[in-house]
């Protein structure tokens, strides 16, 4: 079977974990000759041993510190985009995105973080693959709030809410009916041992460093479901899977190295633009299993507060900037593309770091641009005058 499958992994230390989940393929018998593995890593750290880590595993793959990205934007023409994958950031993923763009071969992508292991129990790739090709009937959920809690189906007991969900939209009354669904175009795996939460919600549950007391073990997660039309979700990259058409509506978005310090929304704010633009296009966000086990090292609960602080008042209001915007659009790029200039063109002078938005937005139509100078074949140079 020819290479359809690019596995962004962004990493600079526990890239060994990739292992686990090769093995859980060799286990669950899925054919690891689809995957084509890109290591996002820096400069600081041990690119030959990433890959020689991968030749181990008998698994194609590539690993791009910052300075063979470089290369790389060098080699594709398009150096003048190269600021839109920040570096020293999770969300340097995009560039996983824009090596897939540039490779027509590649169908399918996922995301795994470098902190995460498979649980043994689900055959994690194929898993991924059932949902991308569902079609039927699925639990469906919806909120008054309008926003559906990724853990609903144990928060009565646990109380958590996951890293990006707005708290105006907490104490949410959830509805859950049945609906059908025809096309899938992301599967987000969910995550047992510890919870994906922001600053504020740790420090509520005790924990100064980084991790959160409360955990989520495989008894938590019920089945799995979507959210309603007109409902939003978070959407954590550490555990997912998609189809090539989403790339246009799915930057992972500038985070961490801007003036307004603000971090950590890279993938929650691309999973509400992609889920605005799903709605509009017909398109389902799959949500559930496979789990993976998520191990995050222990770090000062206040330092992710300070990357997040900055951007907490932007999050509350983001979804309703962009939830009546591309609405006539026919493509995931026409919709990114409007919602883009809605936030580029936009006022937003009433939020703390309201500035940001632009910022945003005008990297949004830059992300359209720089996918558009991928696609453009190479032009032959002109012959020198004699």
């Amino acid at each position: 079977m020819s290479q359809d499958v690019c596995v962004v992994v962004p990493t600079i230390r526990e890239y060994e974990c990739m292992r686990s989940y090769f093995e859980n393929a060799r286990e669950h018998g899925f054919d690891l000759s689809r995957l084509h593995v890109v290591l996002v890593t820096e400069d600081f750290c041990d690119t030959e041993e990433m890959a020689a880590m991968l030749a181990d595993e008998g698994v194609s793959g590539e690993v791009f510190d910052g300075t063979r990205r470089e290369e790389w934007y060098e080699e594709h023409g398009i150096s003048e985009y190269g600021h839109l994958v920040p570096a020293a950031s999770h969300a340097e993923t995009s560039f996983g995105l824009l090596y897939m763009w540039a490779n027509d071969r590649f169908e399918y992508g996922f995301f795994i973080d470098d902190d995460t292991l498979p649980e043994p129990e689900d055959d994690f790739f194929g898993r991924h693959f059932e949902n991308l090709a569902f079609e039927g009937e699925i639990e469906s959920v919806s909120s008054d709030q309008r926003w559906v809690n990724v853990l609903y189906q144990r928060a009565d007991e646990h109380g958590l809410y996951p890293r990006g969900y707005p708290y105006a939209a907490m104490d949410e009354t959830v509805e859950t009916s049945t609906e059908t669904v025809d096309d899938v175009v992301a599967s987000q795996g969910l995550w047992t041992n510890v919870p994906d939460l922001d600053a504020v919600r740790i420090l509520m549950d005790g924990d100064l460093q980084g991790q959160a007391q409360t955990r989520t073990s495989r008894s938590d997660f019920t089945g799995d479901f979507v959210a309603a039309e007109g409902n939003y979700l978070t959407v954590c990259s550490m555990n997912l899977a998609f189809k090539r058409e989403v790339i246009p509506a799915f930057y992972q978005l500038p985070m961490d190295d801007n003036e307004w310090d603000v971090g950590r929304f890279d993938d929650i704010w691309s999973g509400v633009f992609l889920k605005r633009a799903c709605d509009v296009l017909g398109k389902t966000i799959y949500n559930g299993f496979p789990l993976c086990e998520h191990n995050k090292a222990p770090r000062s609960t206040f330092d992710d507060l300070q990357n997040e602080v900055a951007g907490l008042e932007l999050n509350e209001h983001l979804y309703e900037i962009v939830d009546d915007v591309g609405g006539d659009a026919d493509s995931f790029a026409g919709v990114f593309e409007a919602m883009g200039r809605e936030l580029a063109e936009g006022s937003h002078e009433e939020y703390n770091n309201g500035a940001f938005f632009t910022h945003v937005g005008e990297h949004m139509l830059e992300w359209i641009e720089c996918l558009d100078a991928l696609e453009t074949p190479a032009r032959t140079p002109a012959a020198a005058d004699d």
